[in-house]
């Protein structure tokens, strides 16, 4: 957990990440609080990008910020895309590993604001880039499932260690730490 915030980062193995996430129905007061401290611990990590299951959240909820402005976005969908791009791209939820990722270099996207204001956002390169990868975590999809059987042979041994420290975090406390008295 990152101070000031009660959540924290899921990693690689947590069931929760391949998951579908549910659109919010109505935004209320808990949806601003979660997007608040979703911003706090994305910031807090040295990201550009956080989507609510990546906290333990099955909504559909991102924030984003590429140092020009803090995106809190509700129930985002891309209505346009065009052209293309790859960028080596890295996330809070598999540290240490980066995949090469094909996607659109432009995009536009609808969504609500904390507020459920309609917002309407084009993006292109980089900013089009993050929203993209946080989008994905709401559907379930991680940057490695853009990795050639190659370079999940590469990466093999870190998912491996990840998934295994992600099955501790899972467990609850008493489970995780030795007993005091091995019988």
């Amino acid at each position: 957990m990152t101070e000031g915030t009660g959540l924290k980062i899921k990693l690689f193995g947590s069931a929760v990440l391949k998951k579908k996430s549910r659109p919010v129905k109505e935004v209320t007061p808990y949806h601003r609080e979660m997007l608040k401290e979703m911003a706090r611990l994305m910031y807090a990590q040295s990201g550009v990008g956080l989507a609510a299951p990546q906290v333990g959240i099955n909504e559909t909820m991102i924030v984003v910020d590429i140092g020009n402005n803090l995106y809190k976005l509700i129930n985002p969908k891309i209505i346009k895309k065009e052209g293309s791009q790859a960028l080596e791209e890295g996330c809070l939820s598999i540290p240490g590993v980066c995949i090469k990722v094909k996607r659109a270099r432009k995009i536009k996207l609808k969504a609500q604001d904390e507020d459920a204001k309609p917002v309407y956002l084009e993006a292109q390169d980089l900013f089009a880039c993050v929203l993209q990868h946080e989008i994905d975590h709401l559907q379930g999809k991680l940057i490695v499932d853009y990795a050639s059987f190659f370079d999940k042979l590469k990466i093999r041994r870190k998912l491996e260690a990840l998934q295994d420290k992600a099955k501790d975090e899972d467990l609850p406390e008493s489970k995780t730490k030795s007993c005091q008295l091995q019988l």
